[in-house]
């Protein structure tokens, strides 16, 4: 079976030799010296800020909304993983979604203002399969309202926008470093700030308020382990080069599925981009549907990423956004992972071409 992503992991023998720290020094959690050298190198690979290492990316986002001290209307996309929805609504604030752009499914940031209303505290867009939002727009936007910034970053580690992380704009960027992401440490994620007292107050958030035996405010727990710290450390020095392969399966792809009517995100001019998923838009949702089960049947699992728009979830209505409602519809994710033989990229391609043109389905690659 190949999956949608496959995750990597570094030679055991690595791994190990950083257990054996761990088991020396018999500290497994809170805050342990492999976590802070990994917080301490992911700042440095950012380019400076302040990297709070959490439980995952989920509790980043629910951190992110305690610290900033939001309430009433948090404005996000309807476009993006269910996570950013539902933490809005767990932090009981209200979702006010936004329609998304044509080209790189992001939040649209020209529709955001029409959108604002006195019970408005925030905006929460995503960097959708790893293309940025318009940042400059929104930054002007929430100054001009006072409005706090956060953004869903769960894509976009390793894209960079005018030579700066994207994981740098904003009040707070969250991460998550789930298995199936392009830097992970297995279970994960962070909050990326930009001051000292900022990272502090996450710290403390995370740690359930207190220092020792002085408590200062209402926390949880949301740490994360020396155990995951340590493939992180594995992790990081190989993702110049998990991007660099993905540059060309992504490449690949498009060459074997040139002249398709399919459509693509729109890449935005002067970002350098982590080929994070690779998304394709089909005609309709039954031409997605029929694609989607001819891969099945060749046991090659694409996923519905994003599905359903998130606008018409039972527990989270609002009102119509045409555009983000449409590609929810009509948008697959194929497999796409540094491991992915391009054999294998082709053989995906070959089944896509082959529904799509009402041809016999390709042979089954044995690799």
């Amino acid at each position: 079976m190949i999956y949608v992503t496959h995750s990597y992991l570094p030679p055991l023998e690595e791994y190990v030799s950083y257990l054996t720290g761990i088991w020396e020094r018999n500290q497994l959690t809170n805050n342990g010296p492999l976590l802070l050298e990994l917080e301490s190198r992911l700042s440095a690979y950012l380019g400076g800020p302040r990297v709070q290492f959490t439980s995952n990316g989920t509790i980043a986002l629910q951190l992110a909304i305690q610290a900033l001290n939001l309430t009433g209307e948090i404005i996000t996309t309807p476009f993006s993983y269910v996570a950013t929805t539902s933490v809005i609504l767990w932090e009981k604030c209200t979702p006010v979604y936004v329609d998304i752009e044509e080209d790189t499914f992001c939040i649209d940031a020209d529709k955001i203002e029409a959108a604002i209303t006195p019970r408005t505290s925030a905006i929460l867009a995503t960097h959708v399969y790893g293309y940025p939002c318009d940042v400059v727009k929104i930054e002007a936007i929430a100054q001009r309202h006072q409005l706090k910034v956060i953004y869903d970053g769960a894509h976009a580690f390793g894209t960079k926008v005018a030579g700066r992380s994207l994981l740098t704009y904003g009040d707070l960027t969250a991460c998550s470093f789930h298995a199936t992401k392009l830097f992970h440490t297995g279970e994960g994620g962070a909050l990326i700030a930009h001051t000292d007292e900022m990272a502090k107050k996450i710290w403390l958030l995370k740690s359930f308020g207190h220092f020792g035996d002085d408590h200062m405010m209402l926390g949880i727990n949301g740490k994360n382990s020396e155990f995951h710290a340590a493939l992180g450390l594995c992790m990081l020095p190989r993702v110049t080069d998990f991007i660099a392969t993905r540059a060309q399966l992504y490449q690949l792809y498009h060459n074997e599925l040139a002249g398709l009517a399919l459509r693509y995100p729109v890449m935005p001019a002067g970002i350098e981009y982590n080929y994070a998923y690779f998304p394709v838009v089909f005609e309709n949702e039954a031409q997605l549907l029929d694609i989607k089960q001819l891969l099945a049947e060749n046991e090659i699992d694409a996923r519905r990423y994003f599905f359903p728009s998130l606008n018409n979830l039972p527990y989270a209505p609002g009102e119509s956004c045409p555009v983000a409602e449409d590609i929810a519809t009509r948008v697959l994710c194929l497999p796409f992972y540094p491991q992915l033989p391009p054999m294998q990229v082709r053989r995906i391609a070959g089944l896509v071409r082959a529904g799509l043109t009402r041809k016999l389905p390709v042979a089954p690659c044995t690799i």
